[in-house]
C-alpha cells in the first residue's frame, strides 16, 4: 500500500534555487511490518501530524505476511515486511519500523546504510530526555518480555519502573476506540500511583491516538512511538548520520538464498 504527503514552504524553495541553503527535501519511507493496511493509513496519519512540512511520507504495507504482530512467532514472519518495504523503497532518505517490537530492526540495519528507527526504541529515547522514569503501557502480556528484552539491549531497562499489559488485543485497539481508551486510561492511572512513572510510552503504533487525550486527562507525558521516530528520523538525516555497517550491522555476505526466500537474497 502506497500513501504519500508533501509539502513545501515558497520561502524555502527559493532560498533553494539561489544557493543560500541545501536541499531541505526528505523522503521518510515508514513501514508497517504487518498486513492490516487499515493500521498503515492510522499511522501515516500520525506521521503527517509531526513531520516537517519538507519532509515526504511514504508509507509501506505488505501484502504477506501476520495481520498483526503479538509475539516472537508473529515478529519472524514481520520481519520480512519490514525488508521488503525497504526493497520497494530504496530511494529513501531514511526509515521507520511501525511496530513496537521493533520487528526486524537489526536485519535492517545490516541491508540499508539509510538511517532507520523502530517507534520502540524512538519512544525509550523520547520518554528518557523528559523524565527520570517512565512506564510502557502495550497490548498482550505476550509482549510484556519482549519489550523489556529491547530496553536490556538499548540500555534502558533502570529507567523503565513497569511494561504493563492491557490485555487488548492488536486489532481491536480499531474496533472499540472508547472502551480500549478507558482500559488505557486506568492503566496510566495506575502507572502513575503505583510505578510512580514520570511519563508513559504507548506500547503499540495503534494506540497513537489516544495519547493526546489521556496526556491532558491524567497530566502526564503521553508518548506515542510513531510521533517519535519521525523526529529522530529527520534529524538524523538532516545531520548526514548513517547506520554504521560495521560489525553487527556490516551489510550480508554474498550467498543463495533458495525458494520463497530468494527476493531476500543479498546482492
Amino acid at each position: 500500500m502506497f500513501v504519500s504527503c508533501f509539502y513545501i514552504t515558497t520561502s524555502e524553495i527559493e532560498l533553494v534555487k539561489k544557493g543560500l541553503i541545501e536541499s531541505v527535501f526528505m523522503k521518510i519511507c515508514i513501514i508497517n511490518p504487518n498486513s492490516t493496511k487499515s493500521m498503515t493509513v492510522s499511522i501515516c496519519n500520525t506521521a503527517k501530524k509531526i513531520a516537517s512540512e519538507t519532509t515526504e511520507i511514504i508509507c509501506f504495507t505488505p501484502d504477506n505476511g501476520p495481520e498483526s504482530i503479538e509475539g516472537y512467532y508473529d515478529g519472524v514472519f514481520g520481519a520480512l515486511g519490514t525488508l521488503e518495504g525497504i526493497q520497494k523503497y530504496p530511494d529513501a532518505d531514511g526509515y521507520i519500523i511501525a511496530c513496537f517490537d521493533d520487528t526486524g530492526l537489526d536485519a535492517a540495519r545490516s541491508y540499508t546504510k539509510q538511517p532507520i528507527v523502530g517507534i520502540g526504541e524512538a519512544g525509550f529515547h523520547a520518554a528518557c530526555l523528559i523524565a527520570e522514569n517512565f512506564t510502557v503501557i502495550t497490548t498482550l502480556p505476550r509482549s510484556v518480555n519482549i519489550i523489556r528484552n529491547n530496553l536490556e539491549k538499548y540500555g534502558l531497562i533502570k529507567r523503565c519502573n513497569n511494561v504493563r499489559a492491557s490485555n487488548i488485543a492488536v486489532l481491536d485497539l480499531e474496533n472499540l476506540p472508547n472502551a480500549n481508551e478507558e482500559t488505557i486510561s486506568n492503566q496510566v492511572k495506575k502507572a502513575i500511583e503505583e510505578d510512580q512513572g514520570q511519563a508513559i510510552v504507548l506500547g503499540c503504533a495503534g494506540m497513537s491516538y489516544f495519547a493526546s487525550e489521556l496526556s491532558k486527562k491524567h497530566s502526564i507525558p503521553i508518548i506515542d512511538g510513531v510521533s517519535s521516530a519521525v523526529f529522530l528520523v529527520e534529524g538524523l538525516i538532516r545531520s548526514g548520520l548513517k547506520s554504521s555497517n560495521l560489525g553487527g550491522y556490516e551489510q550480508p555476505r554474498k550467498k543463495k538464498y533458495k525458494g520463497q526466500l530468494q527476493q531476500f537474497e543479498p546482492k
